[in-house]
């Protein structure tokens, strides 16, 4: 590898890490520096539908008003395979993400397993993340852990 294909490497996980990181702890504002300004979802492994492109600000939005009825989350990322193409880049990781909420309905945690893929573009700033896709391998425990905290948040 080149240096250039190494800061390349170390930047983009580094980006991938601090999406999970400020998501756990809530810091919507530190959000914003690490998209596009419109981003391609894919969380149809979860919900269905069809993947769609959202400004960034309403996709920080819909994590804010998943996340805040919820106690916590915890984001784990590993396995990154990084491929760049100039000014272009996709990443997948393998990622566990459990959410926590003590409820009198069940369990109090619902744990998810598979891998993001994310879609990344080269700026004047540093990369971006431009699209995010969530292929879900396994999940256990209290999915309706989703629902509550959206009634709570």
């Amino acid at each position: 590898m080149t240096d250039q294909q190494l800061r390349d490497r170390y930047a983009i996980i580094e980006l991938c890490t601090r999406m999970a990181w400020h998501l756990d702890h809530c810091e919507w504002d530190q959000l914003v520096d690490l998209f596009t300004d419109e981003i391609r979802l894919d969380y149809t492994s979860l919900n269905g539908g069809e993947p769609v492109t959202l400004p960034r600000k309403d996709v920080i939005g819909k994590w804010r008003s998943n996340r805040e009825g919820l106690q916590a989350t915890q984001h784990l990322l590993s396995n990154h395979l990084v491929t760049v193409d100039g000014a272009t880049a996709h990443t997948t990781a393998m990622f566990q993400a459990t959410h926590l909420l003590p409820n009198p309905f069940g369990g109090p945690t619902w744990t998810l397993g598979g891998e993001y893929r994310y879609g990344l573009m080269r700026t004047a700033d540093g990369w971006r993340i431009s699209a995010l896709t969530m292929n879900i391998l396994w999940a256990d425990g209290n999915r309706h852990i989703r629902d509550l905290a959206l009634q709570d948040g």
